[in-house]
């Protein structure tokens, strides 16, 4: 597998086969991504070929500073200054009127383009060498689970990637909270930033938009995130039978139950943000284990537990 270790010599590599119009899987603080040069319509094409994602799917655009954010859209409006002076560079991710410079196949079609300032160190030093903005979706086939290590990438797209660099397992584990500014603040995906840090900035913000024929953010499928095992959301693990504890495996919050096969924890201590990042690590862990399900216990909704609810979800979708 083309695994190489985040060093110099890998990222000038990586950096330059970018700039040749390659694909290549690097690390964000949030999941690993796929990535080419956003301004080049062919590369972006790979991305879609590899991943077998379909083109209606718009990709968030990853850029290193405002100028090179300048060079994604038409215009910063000023509810987006604030909310970039609080979380960027973080895991937020902004729906802005796009420029001409940004092929049509990146926002497909639409007439605006998500775009994030990365804050992982591997991330950053990528983008300044190859010096432009990249195109990047989560580095796994579509639908699938996201990959949080190296080793997610290469068994989910193997030899397709032009390189990956492997900067170890990401720190928040889950995907970029999406919003969309205009005409109103609109959730499109919770993600690692927590909603009512954002209200905080903006006032309310609207949870329901009707992008039913055409998506307008990634991750908005009512199927995504899925491991190849049957994920089943549970409220309460007590009322699980035993005998359907039996062949399957347990995904808890908190603690386990006896009876399962297999089972992880999430967060011994019930802190949602540690359990967040253990999410889609641990569903790769339970899903190699070819058990017949996955339950999943469920968790409040609240902060950064509405996006782990809306992953699994979409997980359970069938």
């Amino acid at each position: 597998m083309p695994i190489e270790p985040a060093s110099e010599a890998t990222l000038n590599r990586a950096a330059a086969l970018i700039r040749g119009g390659a694909v290549v899987a690097f690390p964000t603080e949030t999941v690993y991504g796929l990535g080419a040069n956003a301004l080049d319509a062919t590369a972006v094409a790979r991305i879609f070929e590899i991943k077998a994602r379909p083109t209606f799917d718009p990709l968030i655009v990853h850029v290193l500073d405002e100028a090179m954010l300048e060079r994604v859209v038409e215009r910063i409006p000023a509810r987006a200054h604030r909310l970039i002076e609080a979380f960027w560079p973080g895991p937020l991710t902004l729906v802005l009127p796009k420029s001409a410079a940004v092929p049509d196949i990146v926002t497909s079609g639409l007439p605006t383009v998500a775009v994030r300032m990365p804050a992982h160190p591997v991330a950053r030093t990528l983008l300044e060498r190859a010096g432009v903005p990249l195109a990047a979706p989560s580095a796994n086939r579509f639908g699938a689970l996201s990959p949080t290590r190296a080793e997610h990438v290469a068994r989910s797209l193997g030899e397709a990637v032009d390189l990956i660099v492997d900067g170890g397992p990401t720190e928040h584990g889950l995907e970029s909270t999406i919003l969309l500014l205009e005409p109103r603040p609109t959730l499109l995906r919770p993600g690692a930033v927590a909603i009512e840090a954002i209200e905080a900035i903006t006032g309310p913000v609207a949870r329901e938009v009707d992008d039913a024929t055409r998506p307008l953010a990634p991750g908005r499928l009512p199927q995504h995130y899925a491991p190849l095992t049957p994920i089943r959301v549970v409220r309460d693990l007590a009322s699980v039978p035993p005998a359907e504890r039996s062949g399957a495996a347990l995904l808890a919050f908190t603690a386990t139950v006896p009876g399962y096969a297999a089972s992880r924890v999430l967060s011994p201590s019930g802190d949602l943000r540690e359990a967040a990042a253990h999410l889609f690590e641990s569903l790769h862990e339970l899903d190699a284990l070819a058990l017949a399900r996955i339950d999943v216990e469920a968790v409040a909704e609240t902060g950064i537990g509405i996006a782990i609810m809306d992953r699994l979800t979409r997980a359970s979708a069938r």
